[in-house]
């Protein structure tokens, strides 16, 4: 099976081509496509160089399943082109999340979705993604009425010049700014542009997304999405009210039970999730779980997650897997 992976000298790219190795992914043939800037370099799969090639070259190599992550302008002008020549294509922009023509998918939650129709699929914003995984299950149990959400993103989600923007201001030296203030000892509440409402686009990404995810758009959204200095992995403050009353001891054995999610709710013992201890990880981690006293059938819990890997490109593989059985089908 011939894999294109759009953006494969970026962050998230290049995450996508780890993760294809480490699930074994049916590839015979691995196209990695890049801008102008970057065709010619050499990116390694399964211990062996390939040829970064221009997007372009990359359709015209006929990929069976096309893996983005080049960013919206580049998905809206390419992911048609792919799709018109028969290939399947997994976009982690934002570009078609809220396309009614087009899934928006986690498979742990509504995979089944998925059709031999569907050639453009979108992946979700990372900070929606680990926020549902446990939600979702949650949700089938005791029915949400309200999440109020406060995230805490890392630079990664930003990209390699962030990183470098941080890592610069550390060592005391002046580096190109990709934020309007410093990030190293700080704190911006500020991801994404600003929009007439007073929320930024991520925060009404989790808005919209949980509720075409979810498939219910009674539920009541609000989101505050922050970024701090922290290297890698997204950590999230959910406040749930339900429209059913429920026992801790039910929430947990559900999560428990749940694929992709870890439980880490020992504060007895200081067991609790933390980005540092998620990196390079596929599981969402949950903990901190308490009753919200103010309100009815309330819940507090903390969810932690490596935003590059089930954030962005683990969950775009594990769509692509849901394909396989699709190629050659319309």
């Amino acid at each position: 099976m011939k894999v294109a992976v759009v953006g494969a000298t970026g962050l998230v790219g290049s995450k996508m081509i780890k993760v294809l190795e480490e699930r074994n992914f049916p590839v015979t043939e691995l196209i990695p496509a890049a801008s102008e800037r970057s065709v010619g370099r050499t990116v390694f799969f399964r211990g062996k160089p390939w040829t970064v090639v221009s997007v372009e070259e990359a359709i015209a190599r006929r990929p069976e399943i096309a893996l983005f992550s080049a960013g919206a302008g580049p998905s809206r002008t390419y992911a048609p082109l792919f799709a018109e020549a028969g290939c399947r294509v997994v976009d982690n922009s934002s570009c078609w999340r809220m396309d009614p023509g087009k899934k928006l998918v986690v498979p742990e939650i509504n995979g089944g979705v998925l059709t031999p129709e569907d050639f453009i699929i979108a992946n979700p914003n990372c900070s929606t993604i680990q926020m549902l995984l446990p939600l979702a299950p949650l949700h089938k149990a005791f029915t949400i009425k309200r999440i109020v959400v406060s995230t805490y993103q890392s630079v990664s989600g930003t990209g390699y010049k962030a990183l470098a923007q941080m890592e610069a201001e550390r060592r005391g030296e002046q580096a190109p700014k990709v934020y309007p203030y410093p990030i190293d000892k700080n704190i911006l509440p500020h991801i994404d542009s600003f929009l007439e409402n007073g929320y930024t686009k991520e925060e009404m990404k989790m808005v919209n997304e949980t509720h075409k995810i979810l498939a219910d758009d009674s539920i009541g959204v609000s989101a505050t999405t922050v970024r701090v200095p922290v290297t890698g992995g997204h950590s999230e403050s959910v406040n749930i009210e339900f429209a059913q009353p429920f026992s801790l001891e039910q929430v947990r054995g559900i999560l428990s039970e749940t694929p992709g999610v870890v439980l880490q709710d020992d504060p007895a013992n200081l067991v609790y999730p933390m980005p540092l201890y998620a990196e390079d990880k596929d599981e969402v981690f949950v903990g901190r779980l308490r009753r919200d006293f103010s309100v009815q059938n309330g819940l507090n819990l903390w969810c932690v997650a490596d935003n590059l890997r089930k954030g962005a490109a683990t969950n775009a593989v594990q769509i692509a897997e849901r394909l396989i059985g699709f190629i050659g089908k319309k």
